[in-house]
């Protein structure tokens, strides 16, 4: 049976299918609106089946058989310990498929049509999509551009899967690295490092900048860099990678150190995490004189491009490049195409999480930023060593920084390490989105004993009044 014109024309068409795009669609079903959603690949995008999801499956089992190796420590024994990567790796992407079927679910509950090909922008408000069925032509009134992006390579040594990779490689290793090699000291570097060396490999980071995870409060990088050569790892920061080259047996690096001298390293493979390029190439930006940055697409306050009819969310726009964020700017773009008035993205309003051991979390501006921006600030900071949970826990290792402003009582950041520190960072999320002021917080009843408490505690310590140090 031939399609109909109506068929392929939609309120809103929804160019790729990773958190921001799949929840626009089903916001925009929600809405009223009849929605189509585009995907060249697997439903979920890159977070569900190659990135956010899987990677904390992988961590979790790195976790367990830490804590495994560690059963001493709490009275308990455990004997002929090992780790199996493949199995660790089957589970990881079970959890991915089990989220990709979710998400297809999604789709068919909000009766969202879901076009499995490639798609074009070739005209304001035409989309063309080529996949199995051939070449179709969609049109919508409005059409949100959720595409995505990808790694970045080095320039002269491109990820070959076998010992160079990017984080798809290290998702699906071909075998256990025995010594690794991880350029980039981002959350995604960061935490295949951490992965990696949990589950039995030497591993070596190198960070260009002169501290690790540089997007942190500096007290959270010397405090990271700390616990890791603790571990055991090998760190270089204001260090830089100048050759890599790839052998049958492994991997040969020239790495500048911070003194300036140039030293060759052996490693059995590499992991290329030096950031993202946007997925803008290919797909009708250029037709329709859309405007970018550095390849990303400029957009406003409620994601529109300067192309009437066109919206852009997510890691092809602006960063910062996290999931959540993209997700939040599809409500706020799904509702101003439905006619609504929602409130702008604030970006030092949205947490940032990685998932490395000790975890890492942060809202807002560091110290550093809220002084050079003018701001006469109180900062506390408050060690887990004081909290009866992680001591009970035996994760006394951490803390909990906050950032107020002097003058109004404004939370301006809020910056934790320790565990499970990526599930409390919310706490603090919602009171800079409240606007709350420290009073606020210090008037609020935190349950004992909790990891929450340190939060409570970080503020205290901030207007020089904590309890337990």
């Amino acid at each position: 049976m031939e399609q109909t014109l109506a068929d392929t024309n939609y309120d809103l068409i929804v160019l790729g299918s990773g958190p921001g795009g799949y929840v626009a669609a089903i916001r925009a079903a929600q809405l009223g609106l009849k929605t189509a959603i585009v995907e060249r690949e697997l439903l979920g995008g890159i977070c569900l089946n190659w990135g956010c999801i899987p990677t904390k499956a992988l961590l979790r089992s790195a976790e367990i058989y830490h804590y495994m190796q560690h059963a001493g420590d709490y009275g308990l024994k455990a004997a002929q310990i090992s780790a199996d990567i493949d199995a660790v790796v089957k589970r990881s992407r079970g959890v991915a498929k089990q989220l990709n079927q979710g998400v297809a679910h999604l789709m068919k509950k909000h009766k969202i049509t879901v076009h499995m090909g490639t798609g074009k922008l070739t005209a304001p408000g035409k989309l063309e999509v080529t996949g199995e069925k051939g070449t179709e032509t969609l049109s919508a009134k409005n059409i949100i551009v959720a595409t995505g992006a990808r790694a970045r390579d080095l320039p002269f040594a491109p990820a070959d899967g076998k010992r160079i990779w990017t984080y798809r490689h290290a998702l699906v290793p071909p075998e256990m690295p025995k010594k690794l090699l991880v350029i980039g000291s981002g959350a995604i570097g960061i935490e295949f490092a951490s992965f990696y060396k949990d589950m039995g490999a030497e591993v070596t980071v190198v960070e260009m900048l002169d501290r690790l995870v540089p997007v942190e409060d500096a007290d959270v990088s010397t405090f990271l860099e700390k616990a890791l050569k603790k571990q055991g790892m090998t760190i270089l920061t204001g260090a830089g990678v100048e050759e890599l080259k790839a052998t049958a047996n492994g991997v040969t690096a020239k790495i500048k150190t911070k003194d300036g001298k140039v030293e060759q390293g052996e490693f059995s493979h590499a992991i290329v995490a030096i950031g993202i390029v946007p997925n803008t190439e290919s797909i009708g930006l250029e037709a329709l004189g859309v405007k970018t940055t550095k390849g990303h697409i400029d957009t406003d306050a409620m994601c529109r491009t300067n192309v009437p009819g066109l919206w852009a969310i997510g890691d092809v726009t602006a960063p910062p490049w996290l999931a959540h964020k993209a997700m939040h700017e599809s409500i706020i773009a799904v509702e101003a195409i439905a006619g609504g008035h929602p409130h702008a993205m604030d970006p030092r309003n949205i947490p940032g999480c990685t998932y490395c051991r000790p975890q890492i979390a942060s809202v807002g501006l560091t110290e550093a930023k809220a002084k050079e921006l003018g701001y006469e600030v109180k900062a506390g900071t408050f060690p887990f060593i004081g909290n009866g949970k992680a001591i009970a826990l035996g994760e006394a290792e951490g803390f909990t920084k906050t950032v107020f402003d002097a003058k109004t009582g404004e939370l301006l950041g809020a910056h934790m390490i320790g565990a499970e520190v990526t599930e409390l960072i919310q706490g603090y999320t919602i009171g800079k989105t409240a606007e709350l002021v420290e009073d606020d917080f210090i008037g609020t009843v935190f349950p004992h004993p909790t990891l929450s408490e340190t939060m409570h505690e970080g503020v205290l310590a901030a207007f020089g009044r904590p309890l337990h140090i």
